[in-house]
């Protein structure tokens, strides 16, 4: 059993304008259909679970996806809380060795041949996320945007997701983050405070997450050549 979690409670502020990120379209339809589409149409998730603010007014009531329950809870303030709020809210039948997917809803491009490789991964160790090593070079700046150094490039990875651990540990990992007062910026981070090590799976580069207006032409392009 599998099963996606999506966080979507955010207002997407770095964009700007009045709709939520998620809920800006691309080739037609809200990111966060796209994001849904790409998780329940994969054989192996069962269903989905989407943390939502809770004035959220644009939510398009989808019960189903593909023949799969799609349930709907309230997120927090931060992403942290949103996906521990999913995971208790998972159907009673999913158990704390249940494989959970965490997935952006604003990354509507995920490929099913990631999600094979992704989810063969996750299911020994730790668990694993998709992401790509950094190509570019990378420069370290000084208070005034000048070049301080040029940092190696050959162990870092940018993460993207779907991210995929066991429902048990990774709610263990974030409440006990929440505990410490610390604000984790994605899944795998709660996971390595607790001594895990999550596999790295090279994802594609287009499995883009949307965080400005050029980001969501680019993701316009791509949904239309699939």
């Amino acid at each position: 059993m599998v099963w996606a979690v999506i966080p979507a409670a955010g207002r997407g502020t770095r964009f700007g304008g009045e709709v939520p990120k998620q809920y800006l379209e691309a080739a037609g339809r809200p990111l966060i259909a796209h994001a849904l589409d790409a998780l329940l149409s994969h054989p192996r998730v069962d269903g989905a679970v989407v943390a939502l603010s809770a004035d959220d007014a644009r939510w398009p009531g989808w019960t189903t996806l593909h023949g799969k329950p799609v349930l709907r809870c309230v997120g927090g303030g931060e992403r942290a809380d949103s996906v521990l709020a999913a995971l208790h809210a998972l159907p009673a039948q999913v158990g704390d060795d249940t494989l959970v997917l965490v997935h952006d809803a604003a990354r509507p491009n995920l490929a099913s041949a990631d999600l094979d490789r992704l989810i063969a991964a996750a299911e020994h160790g730790d668990g694993a996320i998709l992401g790509a090593p950094v190509r570019d070079t990378l420069k370290r700046a000084d208070d005034g945007q000048r070049i301080a150094s040029t940092e190696p490039r050959a162990v870092l990875w940018r993460a993207f997701t779907p991210q995929a651990f066991r429902r048990g540990a990774l709610t263990a990992a974030l409440e006990r983050a929440r505990a410490d007062g610390v604000v984790v910026t994605d899944e795998a981070m709660a996971m390595e405070r607790t001594g895990a090590k999550p596999a790295l799976v090279e994802g594609r580069e287009d499995n883009l997450k949307v965080t400005t207006p050029a980001d969501l032409a680019l993701a316009d392009y791509l949904l239309r050549q699939r």
